[in-house]
């Protein structure tokens, strides 16, 4: 599906993008996602979030802390 209308970026780009470890910002200077209109940003940087590694890692990172935490 077409995310960025303006620049014509799919929604299969950004996530390849941000699956290689490039942050938002990367993207948008790689590919021009969300620097024309703007009305793409909050998808294309939903796609981001949801597909980047780093997310993945904060995730199991608090499933390892919080149990510490409590017993503290």
């Amino acid at each position: 599906m077409i995310v960025c209308i303006c620049r014509r970026i799919n929604d299969k780009t950004i996530a390849q993008c941000a699956r290689s470890g490039m942050g938002f910002d990367d993207i948008q200077l790689e590919l021009g996602v969300a620097t024309q209109c703007g009305q793409c940003e909050g998808c294309a940087r939903k796609l981001w979030a949801e597909c980047s590694p780093q997310q993945t890692v904060a995730h199991i990172s608090r499933e390892v802390v919080e149990p510490q935490a409590l017993a503290a």
